[in-house]
């Protein structure tokens, strides 16, 4: 009985909180009906992804077709949503993934973590300061992901199940804490410093980005590892760490992993020549992809590359990409852009301290309506110059400022393609209202410590908005 009583109240509740969504995006002026409608199929799928058990590949599919079938949008909204980039990084990074796995690589170098770990934390640790250092020679969070994956696999495997969850948050979450530590982080960062660049004549180096970053990195990193331990401190139960079951890797290496090192290594390669050589970080994933499915030369058959991609999460993410997509073709992106850039004109004459909080407050809560990382960019730092030459204040350290905050996307699953490379997939998974809850702690403490660092070590390193 209170069972049904709690479904009652939760069935209710999510009804009346569609109603309010109605109520408010069709009072909104300034918005054409696709916008609106767009809009209300946004927030609905957001609070259906956060409050039911529903599938999420199901809620992002059925609000597609909800805004075509309501005429907020073409056919091909739907159709298209399978020719996004993300969808094809992602099944080419299954496939990687299970060409390592086959090829006995992924194994081995879970046994080289192994031995050097006596405890399940040290070999967290291992695990997280291999990933943090990825930032610096892969510039994308979709690819350190990717790449981190199969051997975050391989050594959940060791853990139990409280701890794989704890796992599955934690490394998503330091691939995109760390993101900030170098320019080559994410895209998003060099379309910055184009912009920034083509603007206003300045420009921000590799070396300066890195000075300014990377303890501002480390810092966020460590404290977003508490939070997760402390938040999941009940699920993260002592492992039976098994020293005696590590091995040492004295073997020498197989051809079949021999070749699986070659082809990452080039993978690795187009990954960070992305700029010179011009191919999307899609493209050459599944290029690799194709390349380890070789017949008689590959890794993995086809059958077998095709077998260990999961299907439920490209739905997932296709559909929701293109909910994200749509926010942008109707309108509504560019009606915020113009909210917020005339927002943050009424503090042009406000001290440093309001303006940086404006600032990161605006950006790193812009994940919550634009999904995209690049998007974030693309439509934000525009407006961000525009204040700051407007406003008599360094573009350079308001372009930063703003990318700081931008990196900050780990609220819902689909405000990052890290995180959604681990959601919902296999025993490695995480809860989509555990994420929101650890966004509620992590949010303010992210900007506490930009504010912190803003007037205290990146002032002392050249860093000022005046």
């Amino acid at each position: 009985m209170v069972q049904v009583d709690r479904v009652f109240t939760r069935t209710l509740t999510i009804i009346l909180l569609h109603g309010l969504f109605l109520l408010v995006t069709f009072s909104l002026e300034g918005l054409d009906y696709k916008a609106k409608l767009s809009l209300f199929a946004f927030l609905s799928a957001m609070t259906l992804w956060i409050t039911t058990k529903i599938p999420a590949g199901y809620v992002a599919l059925a609000s597609v077709c909800f805004i075509v079938f309501m005429k907020g949008g073409s056919q091909e909204l739907l159709f298209h949503s399978l020719s996004e980039e993300v969808v094809w990084l992602m099944i080419g990074a299954f496939i990687i993934g299970e060409a390592v796995t086959q090829s006995g690589l992924a194994a081995r170098l879970v046994e080289i973590i192994l031995r050097k770990s006596r405890t399940a934390g040290r070999m967290k640790m291992g695990i997280i300061s291999f990933i943090f250092a990825t930032a610096f020679f892969i510039p994308s969070t979709s690819g350190r992901a990717a790449m981190a994956k199969p051997i975050i696999m391989h050594v959940g495997s060791r853990l139990s199940p409280g701890e794989k969850r704890v796992l599955a948050v934690t490394v998503p979450v330091v691939i995109l804490m760390s993101t900030s530590a170098a320019l080559i982080g994410a895209g998003s960062h060099m379309i910055s410093i184009g912009l920034l660049e083509s603007a206003s004549g300045q420009t921000i180096s590799y070396l300066q980005w890195m000075v300014w970053g990377l303890p501002f990195a480390l810092i966020v990193t460590i404290l977003s590892v508490l939070v997760i331990k402390w938040l999941m401190r009940q699920e993260a139960t002592s492992a039976h760490w098994d020293t005696k079951t590590t091995v040492e890797v004295t073997k020498p290496l197989t051809m079949a992993e021999k070749k699986t090192l070659v082809i990452i290594a080039f993978l690795l390669a187009g990954w960070m020549t992305e700029n010179i050589h011009g191919y999307d970080l899609a493209f050459v994933t599944v290029l690799g992809a194709i390349v380890m499915m070789l017949p008689n030369i590959g890794i993995i058959s086809w059958k077998q590359g095709i077998k260990s991609v999961s299907w439920n999460l490209i739905l997932f993410v296709a559909a929701a990409t293109s909910l994200g997509k749509i926010l942008v073709e109707t309108g509504l992106v560019q009606w915020l852009e113009e909210k917020i850039t005339g927002f943050l004109f009424l503090f042009s004459q406000a001290p440093d301290w309001i303006i940086v909080l404006g600032i990161l407050l605006i950006t790193s809560t812009s994940h919550l309506y634009i999904t995209s990382h690049t998007t974030r960019a693309i439509v934000l730092i525009p407006g961000i110059i525009l204040f700051s030459q407007s406003a008599g204040i360094s573009p350079s350290a308001a372009v930063f400022l703003s990318l700081i905050g931008m990196n900050y996307c780990i609220t819902f699953p689909v405000s990052s393609k890290a995180l959604l490379l681990f959601y919902e997939d296999g025993d490695l998974n995480y809860d989509a209202g555990l994420l929101t809850k650890l966004s509620a702690i992590l949010m303010p403490v992210y900007i506490i410590v930009a504010v912190v660092f803003y007037f205290t070590y990146w002032q002392w390193t050249g860093m000022s908005l005046h």
